[in-house]
């Protein structure tokens, strides 16, 4: 086998590994959690938290509390969203913010998507907090006009995004998902909820299997 195939096989290998395990300690990280909070607990799901694309059509929702700076969170977005390509249609896939203290501009990015999601352009701006992290995540400095640098490349209206972002009431916003979190037992990210009950996946394998199961049963 040539040396460019083996380091290539390899590379995929390592990938994999670090997936698995980034997912894992996320479960650790905050095994304290509530593992049944039930599905129709507003801590889970409020009627402003926002959706990855659009609900799905049956009842069973996959709730992710998230930093946008949590190198989990990252390595977990891929995944998300094979599975909202293969489930989208069927399942309702809910992002909650939530901002480590030990991140400096987890908060600050949390805000910006909020303040996207405002002019319609949530998936968008998600998206772009992911794509990006390697050049603004742990970073000890404000990164308020990177944020800004994102919104204007994805055609926000500028003078609302600056009034939204500094608003009291998109960090209020940001907080109150915070705050059902930690009232939900949430310690590190992500942290997922099926139809209200904890899932702790170790694999993209797990997921899947979680969800049709739940599907399955409706």
């Amino acid at each position: 086998m040539k040396s460019q195939v083996k380091l290539s096989l390899l590379l995929v290998a390592v990938v994999a590994v670090v997936i698995a395990g980034l997912l894992a300690f996320a479960g650790r990280d905050s095994s304290d959690a509530n593992p049944s909070a039930g599905a129709s607990d507003t801590r889970l799901v409020r009627e402003d938290s926002r959706v990855i694309g659009q609900p799905g059509s049956t009842d069973v929702v996959l709730v992710e509390f998230l930093d946008f700076e949590c190198e989990a969170c990252r390595a977990a977005y891929p995944i998300v969203e094979q599975l909202r390509e293969k489930y989208g249609d069927q399942v309702t896939f809910v992002a909650r913010y939530f901002p480590l203290p030990g991140h400096y501009n987890s908060e600050r990015a949390a805000r910006a998507v909020e303040s996207a999601a405002r002019q319609g352009k949530f998936d968008q701006m998600y998206q772009k907090m992911y794509e990006t992290q390697e050049s603004w995540g742990e970073q000890r400095v404000p990164l308020d006009d990177f944020f800004r640098d994102l919104a204007q490349g994805i055609g926000l209206d500028m003078e609302t995004f600056d009034a939204d972002y500094g608003s009291a009431e998109v960090a209020e916003r940001v907080q109150r998902d915070v705050a059902d979190g930690t009232s939900l037992g949430v310690q590190g990210t992500p942290t997922f909820f099926l139809d209200g009950e904890r899932l702790q996946p170790e694999s993209s394998a797990d997921f899947e299997n979680a969800i049709a199961d739940a599907l399955a049963s409706r």
